[in-house]
């Protein structure tokens, strides 16, 4: 899993996640996402590049939209890729993360 990070003119940072969001990788992951809600007011997690997600992974998104609820901050998801529309469609959860879930032009179901 690959972090890039960004940060617009207006200080908010947005976190491109490129890979697989799995339980392989979830020990890294979680910790990042635990420190980046902390550590930014705003943050936008861009999760158009990730390719597999899993429940280890969907969980770990709970986890950062409750951490920054707990800590009185902004996280946005955004750029959903197919495979985390799918998960949290799944779920029935996209009420509880409060981001529009755009379905890019060409897409199928």
């Amino acid at each position: 899993m690959e972090f890039t990070t960004q940060t617009s003119g207006e200080g908010n940072t947005r976190i491109t996640l490129e890979g697989d969001l799995e339980i392989y990788h979830a020990g890294e992951i979680k910790q990042r996402l635990i420190d980046e809600v902390r550590a930014n007011t705003v943050l936008e997690l861009d999760l158009s590049r990730v390719g597999q997600m899993d429940t280890a992974g969907f969980q770990l998104l709970a986890l950062a939209k409750q951490e920054s609820q707990r800590n009185d901050t902004v996280l946005r998801i955004v750029g959903h890729s197919t495979a985390v529309r799918e998960v949290i469609e799944f779920y029935n959860m996209v009420a509880f993360f409060g981001d529009p879930l755009v379905i890019p032009a060409g897409a199928r179901n």
